[in-house]
């Protein structure tokens, strides 16, 4: 039988703050760009890399075990994030999995508990196990108090007589507490600035951390902190750019494109989703990381990296390295770019079928940073266009004159139909599927961006026509910032992203720059307390 973990342990708050706020100054001016902040619940793939990192465990449990997080695109949206009885038992049934298995290899065991007992009474070793395991699971230096609860469950290691058992249950009590599963920022209130906080410096480094590269902050982010390395324009530059070296960025990067892109899940047979996604991952790496060329390159560049069962798929003739992945290029196939893969074109599908409609709404929404109204009551979503041709274009277009449809079709249905000669599993077509009588002209416009009305055939020319709309930098740092502060912009935070925006342009849009931009500037160093809604 499993000893329940005393609730004092969980409801044990985080009281104070711990390492005294940086060093950071904040101008008037700045101060009305500070972000608001509200508390964020660690997603699903946030907890399985920190597991990872604390417990060496890569069994991906947090993602078979908890509920799914809300994706709008990006998962780790604190607004929609909610508590739930479900949560908690599957927060519970998590913990008790990872400290079931935590010390089963002893290469493991000692890297976990940094002293040698000399029996389950030892409590002094427990004490070293709970200050340094906790430091680490909560991302702070925890308050005496606290150590002083979890060591209450030493009794059950002398009771047993195994002090492992001991800690199995520390595991289990810290891998269920608020700390560890949500970031909190309290931060020290700002004088003169009303509803402003400068986060401590262990806060500061689990924001950098997470936004970076997806994980709990390594000891030796947690030690710069606790030295005052974090106190600094210079010092958290100098950190952020230590963690863009670290591999865990590049999959944080791929993930933070997948995710705004759509690509994170795909409708397709495992090799052909695995090989999509690999295609997509590996031109990211080379844009942002091996190159750290113009960040526009990913949606105009004219090779790709392809195995054979993307070269069929694309049409591409010069292939000829089997099932082995290489850059290939796309020679005469009417391809340029991210746009032209699989899994962005995957995206946007309706009755079986790629749909005008929703492609037009994906490249609003995720491309231009647009939001699409929603039907006017009454107008069944969920019922597939109806007209007397079976071609899809004249059942489009008759579906988007019915009643108050038109003024919103007329802005999302041209986008989609410029990108009809590719089906939804991104192969090249010049008729409706089984229906050769129905031949796709591919011609499309991006209707009222503002260079004005553009033209363009295909995920090629619609590359080049969101660069010269004048809008798609605004809405790749908009897509940062979301993913950056867990939330949607609201207008308060306008000037910020214009800002970030003219730095992005005048870096020659260099993506790597961008992040640095936002990590070191000293607003992310302070929080805004959210309005009671």
């Amino acid at each position: 039988m499993r000893p329940a973990i005393p609730l004092m342990l969980l409801a044990a708050g985080c009281t104070g703050t711990i390492g005294g706020p940086p060093g950071f100054s904040l101008s008037s001016s700045n101060a009305e760009q500070v972000a608001t902040s509200g508390l964020r619940r660690l997603s699903r793939v946030e907890l399985d890399a920190t597991v990872r990192e604390l417990l060496g465990d890569d069994q991906g449990r947090a993602r078979r075990l908890l509920p799914a997080d809300s994706t709008d695109p990006f998962d780790n949206d604190y607004r929609l994030q909610t508590a739930s009885g479900a949560l908690v038992e599957a927060a519970e049934a998590l913990a008790i999995e990872l400290s079931d298995v935590a010390l089963v290899d002893p290469l493991a065991r000692a890297r976990l508990i940094p002293c040698q007992p000399t029996g389950s009474s030892d409590a002094g070793c427990l004490r070293v196990f709970i200050e340094t395991f906790g430091r680490r699971a909560f991302r702070r230096p925890l308050l005496q108090e606290e150590v002083d609860r979890f060591m209450t469950l030493q009794p059950y290691s002398v009771e047993a007589d195994d002090f492992d058992f001991g800690v199995k249950l520390v595991i289990r009590a810290m891998v269920q507490h608020p700390a560890f599963l949500y970031r909190v920022e309290l931060g020290e209130p700002v004088s003169g600035q009303a509803g402003i906080f400068r986060l401590t410096r262990f806060e500061l480094a689990t924001r950098l951390s997470y936004f970076l590269v997806g994980t709990t902050p390594a000891d030796w982010l947690l030690d710069q902190a606790a030295a005052g390395g974090l106190d600094s324009r210079e010092g958290v530059e100098a950190a952020a750019k230590r963690l863009l070296a670290d591999p865990l960025a590049r999959e944080q990067i791929e993930r933070f494109h997948a995710l705004w892109l759509g690509y994170h899940r795909l409708p397709h047979p495992l090799p052909l989703t695995q090989a999509m996604q690999q295609e997509s991952d590996a031109l990211v790496d080379r844009v942002v990381f091996t190159e750290g060329s113009d960040y526009f390159t990913l949606f105009t560049s004219s090779d790709s990296f392809v195995n054979d069962t993307l070269a069929a798929q694309y049409g591409l003739t010069g292939f000829t390295g089997g099932s082995t992945f290489q850059w290939t290029p796309y020679g005469s196939a009417p391809r340029k770019g991210l746009l032209s893969h699989g899994s962005v074109l995957s995206q946007g599908v309706k009755f079986s079928d790629s749909s005008p409609t929703q492609r037009g709404i994906f490249v609003r929404n995720r491309l231009l940073c647009q939001e699409i109204p929603k039907p006017p009551p009454g107008v069944n979503v969920d019922e597939a266009p109806v007209s007397t041709s079976p071609c899809k274009k004249e059942r489009y277009q008759a579906h988007a004159s019915v009643g108050g449809c038109k003024g919103c079709h007329d802005n999302i249905d041209p986008i989609g139909f410029g990108l009809e000669r590719f089906d939804r599993e991104g192969r090249y077509r010049t008729t409706d599927d089984n229906l050769p009588q129905c031949a796709i002209e591919g011609q499309g416009t991006v209707v009222g961006a503002p260079a004005g009305d553009l033209s363009f055939s295909g995920p090629d020319g619609l590359a080049d026509a969101l660069i010269a709309s004048g809008a798609f930098e605004r809405c790749v740092v908009t897509q940062v910032f979301r993913f950056a502060q867990g939330r949607r912009e609201e207008g308060l935070d306008v000037p910020a992203i214009l800002e970030r925006t003219e730095s992005f342009k005048a870096g020659q849009r260099n993506f790597q720059a961008l992040l640095l931009d936002v990590v070191s500037d000293e607003t992310f160093a302070f929080r805004r307390e959210e309005e009671v809604r």
